[in-house]
């Protein structure tokens, strides 16, 4: 007989996990480390990937690639500034009046709430009344000294500014170079996929970019249309500080009815205080009620469809898991990496499903004393 020809030395499944294992961790702690410096390039990178559809129909409209990634993301960024030109100075505006009037809504709820605190005083003693006072003004002494700490922050605003400058100089120039070479970059890591598996790791692949653009350029149009919708909405209801809190419902809109929730709660108490009856807020709630029809039967179905496959829940905890871990980084990482972590898990519950172990196909397990006895073959 012939010996066998040796077999090529291959990592075990046990081995390729614990590598990519070894992997995903040292990418996360140099994430972790370098978390301060990624926002511009996360942001270009996102930029790439929206807009790489576009490049792609100008090139086979016969336009070179570097050509129409240059027309892009000059066009782009023309846009964007455009839209800061215009809102920033608005907002701005909104935000330093909203801090100018806290006193003043402070003591309108004050005296909206007294008749009730009166009730409250004559129902309990003397003593636990002293003692909820004290309780309080002590947590109201902190609550405005955070305020004053935050929008003192808000307003200096020296780091916002920077990390702001960062994002508007660096992210056009990663955004122009990756549009540029995407096609390329893609293929190369199309070569150093393994040779075994290989069609499997490019399905993963194409189902995770399916999921992620149709939810990222989904929730694009989402932050569009609801802000529009929502700011406009506010504003011809005559709600002080509309803008600003459609704006911000809008932007928060990538996490599903988290948008509506903030905005109804905050443009429902900013409507109390300023009208003083129940018509300002039952409009402000039909203005954010409509918004989530538009949403729900509408954009959500029409727009979005049932290709994403990201669970509100599992999504919202992603963002605030990534927000505590990273900050704002970990915020911009969240919803690619909650597709990615979906897209896995589906994929090892459809293995499962086809295993043995589900399946239960194998031979029936026989005696093990049976099995002690038989004799070795």
């Amino acid at each position: 007989m012939t010996d066998a020809p040796e077999s090529q030395p291959s990592l075990s499944t046990e081995r390729h996990i614990l590598l990519w294992l070894v992997i995903l961790a040292v990418l996360g702690f140099l994430c972790y480390l370098l978390r301060g410096a990624l926002t511009p390039f996360l942001v270009g990178m996102a930029v790439a990937y929206l807009l790489d559809p576009l490049a792609d129909r100008l090139e086979r409209a016969g336009v070179p690639r570097g050509l129409a990634a240059l027309l892009i993301v000059a066009s782009f960024l023309t846009a964007f500034v455009t839209v800061l030109i215009i809102l920033v100075p608005i907002l701005s505006a909104q935000i330093t009046a909203l801090v100018g009037r806290l006193p003043d809504y402070a003591v309108l709820a004050a005296e909206a709430i007294r008749p009730l605190v009166d009730e409250l005083k004559a129902k309990l003693a003397r003593t636990q009344v002293q003692g909820l006072e004290s309780i309080v003004q002590q947590h109201a002494s902190e609550l405005m000294g955070w305020t004053g700490q935050v929008f003192s922050r808000v307003i200096s605003g020296g780091a916002v500014i920077l990390s702001v400058l960062g994002v508007v100089l660096i992210s056009p120039v990663v955004a122009f170079y990756l549009l540029r070479d995407w096609d390329r970059l893609v293929a190369r890591i199309d070569h150093l996929l393994p040779r075994r598996g290989g069609e499997r790791i490019r399905a993963i692949f194409r189902e995770i970019d399916q999921r992620l653009s149709a939810f990222v350029r989904g929730q694009v149009l989402v932050i569009l249309i609801l802000g529009a919708w929502y700011a406009t909405g506010l504003v011809l209801v005559g709600l002080d500080f509309g803008l600003l809190l459609g704006v911000i419902a809008g932007l928060i809109s990538i996490i599903p009815y988290v948008g509506n929730i903030v905005g109804l709660s905050i443009g429902i108490a900013l409507a109390a205080v300023q009208f003083g009856s129940w018509h300002g807020p039952a409009l402000v709630a039909a203005v954010f009620g409509s918004g989530q029809i538009l949403d729900g039967y509408v954009i959500q179905p029409k727009i979005i469809g049932d290709r994403v496959g990201l669970h509100p829940v599992w999504l919202m905890f992603a963002v605030i898991a990534g927000s505590a871990l990273l900050g704002f980084t970990g915020a911009l990482l969240a919803v690619p990496a909650a597709a990615v972590i979906g897209v896995l898990v589906r994929s090892a519950i459809a293995q499962y499903l086809k295993s043995p172990l589900y399946l239960d196909a194998g031979p029936a397990p026989r005696n093990a004393a049976a099995e002690d006895e038989a004799p070795p073959r």
